[in-house]
């Protein structure tokens, strides 16, 4: 299926920039102008493996990697190097680790100040006072 980019964006869940901008990264790859006659003719048409590649890119980042990790990982699909993505995919794992760790002491913390909020009517309240520099 040949596809403008436009559509290749509404298919991929992004916009039109977001399409672009993975190319200046090199994430992506431009296709040549297709028809037209004279400077600027013609249409870029994008295929199947360039949705794959925009929805690999879009899943890859919503599990918390980074442009430069998804170039990489990328990269290593062509040499097949297995070993070096599943060192990505642990560095990756500590991270959401760490951040779960830290995300779980604020909840307990934020619940704690709510308890003693609703404890009393007077004084300050200790979730406002928490928070003031």
């Amino acid at each position: 299926m040949q596809m403008t980019i436009g559509k290749l964006a509404a298919a991929g869940d992004v916009g039109v920039e977001t399409i672009r901008y993975y190319q200046r990264r090199g994430l992506m790859g431009t296709p040549a102008r297709s028809g037209g006659d004279g400077w600027g003719g013609g249409v870029r048409r994008y295929g199947d493996d360039d949705l794959r590649r925009l929805r690999f890119i879009r899943a890859a980042q919503a599990a918390g990697f980074t442009l430069d990790e998804i170039g990489e990982l990328l990269a290593l699909d062509q040499s097949d190097d297995r070993a070096r993505v599943r060192a990505l995919a642990r560095q990756r794992i500590d991270a959401l680790d760490a951040k779960i760790a830290q995300m779980t002491a604020t909840r307990a913390a934020l619940a704690r100040l709510a308890d003693q909020c609703a404890a009393s009517e007077t004084g300050p309240c200790p979730i406002m006072a928490a928070f003031e520099p």
